[in-house]
């Protein structure tokens, strides 16, 4: 089934943010996980005695924000899809609707490659690393109150709390010196880190996808996430509390803290910070 430009219609009650609109959740676990060591893709590593990808799961499934969870993998990877078959099995319950696709050579293309896959009726879509797999579910209620608000889009940041400077390549005669040289400090009271899920209308990321599939390799290169493609339409991207355990798993030392939070007192995903 493919996706649409969303209809008006009305999905359950906000609080004082009004009906939330339906959505769908789009699950990015395409990545290689190079970086991790562990010779299999990112999805598949352990964490706490079970692959990363399953943690997602049901952080998205005990947030209950979704109809639908459409989940990007490797293309061909059996093992995972069986997981998530297998995940299936234990939503007899009345869970959301579970949507596999093969994911592409970039985020970009994955995300793409689910959205031609959600159900007709979505209103709005959050897309979702699956690297980011203790992200605790009032980050997506923010998500998604904020799009209730009348948000387009929206995205859960955090402080930025090192000091970042802007840097150049030095130039030969002073390379032995050091490789860069400083060149500004950036205020860091207007920085922030930006996490996921990302919550969009359907159409203006339906739109914002239209538009980057013409883009250039070195133009593809430059978006590291959706809220870039729609910035590009000049749409505001608005921004709420995200959680430091949200942290995105990429090498070897996040995975280590990722472990620690799980076997912390109270649980990753019931303290914020």
């Amino acid at each position: 089934m493919s996706a649409r430009e969303p209809s008006a219609g009305s999905g359950p009650e906000s609080g004082d943010h009004g009906p939330r609109p339906v959505v769908a959740v789009v699950l990015v676990a395409a990545g290689s996980g190079q970086r991790l060591g562990y010779g299999m893709p990112k999805a598949r590593v352990p964490l706490g005695g079970e692959p990363i990808l399953m943690h997602a799961l049901r952080g998205i499934v005990t947030s209950g924000v979704a109809q639908q969870v459409c989940i990007a993998l490797p293309p061909g990877d059996g093992t995972l899809r069986k997981m998530c078959d297998d995940f299936k099995g234990e939503l007899a319950d009345g869970g959301p609707l579970l949507t596999i696709v093969d994911g592409g050579a970039t985020r970009t293309e994955s995300v793409r490659s689910a959205l031609a896959a959600l159900e007709e009726g979505t209103q709005a879509v959050l897309v979702h690393d699956a690297a980011r797999a203790l992200t605790p579910e009032s980050v997506f209620h923010r998500v998604v109150d904020s799009l209730a608000a009348g948000a387009l889009a929206v995205i859960p940041v955090i402080p930025v709390v090192d000091t970042v400077k802007t840097v150049e390549a030095t130039s030969d005669e002073d390379a032995r010196i050091a490789p860069e040289v400083v060149v500004g400090t950036a205020p860091r009271e207007k920085l922030r880190a930006v996490q996921t899920p990302q919550g969009f209308d359907l159409g203006t990321l339906m739109k914002a996808h239209r538009e980057a599939a013409g883009f250039d390799e070195a133009q593809a290169a430059a978006i590291t996430d959706d809220a870039m493609l729609v910035e590009r339409l000049g749409v505001p991207v608005h921004a709420v509390r995200g959680a430091s355990q949200s942290l995105k798993i990429t090498t070897p030392l996040d995975l280590i803290i990722a472990e620690g939070l799980l076997e912390g007192p109270l649980g990753a995903r019931w303290v914020e910070g």
